[in-house]
């Protein structure tokens, strides 16, 4: 029986989800999913500089795991790229450790913990809020983990 995978955590939910090449319909292309995990080690090596080591440590997985990530979300990527393929993100085994929150009426974004509960908009006071973690199935699930 194989070893369960520890949750990988993961900073805050990413702001796009969806990749596509412009003017070609969803439904003519090959769908690849990057996990979220992937995202994040994606996110920190490649957007943020960090070494396999500090990007490991930050995520709280071993160095050889993030080196697996890392290297199947380029391959993903590329494929995006060279390919022209439809990317998803969604899915793997994390636990966010920020939210995001965007206000469907004025476009204001904001981050919060991922156990706050936000019912209006700080700029326009407005109570029609986007929860991105929320749309990866995480919000009061974290609550208790990240004090």
């Amino acid at each position: 029986m194989p070893r369960p995978k520890n949750e990988r955590k993961v900073q805050s939910p990413p702001l796009f989800s969806q990749f596509k090449p412009v003017g070609v319909s969803a439904r003519m292309l090959n769908q690849i999913l990057l996990s979220l995990d992937e995202y994040e080690a994606f996110r920190l090596a490649d957007n943020m500089g960090l070494s396999h080591a500090e990007a490991a440590e930050e995520m709280e997985i071993s160095r050889s795991t993030f080196t697996r990530l890392i290297e199947a979300a380029r391959k993903k990527i590329a494929a995006l790229i060279v390919n022209g393929n439809l990317l998803f993100i969604e899915g793997g085994n994390v636990h966010f450790r920020k939210n995001i929150i965007r206000c469907l009426s004025c476009e204001h974004m904001f981050d919060t913990k991922i156990d706050s509960s936000i019912t209006d908009c700080p700029v326009c006071h407005s109570t029609n809020l986007l929860n991105l973690a929320g749309g990866f199935g995480h919000g009061k699930c974290c609550s208790n983990r990240y004090r």
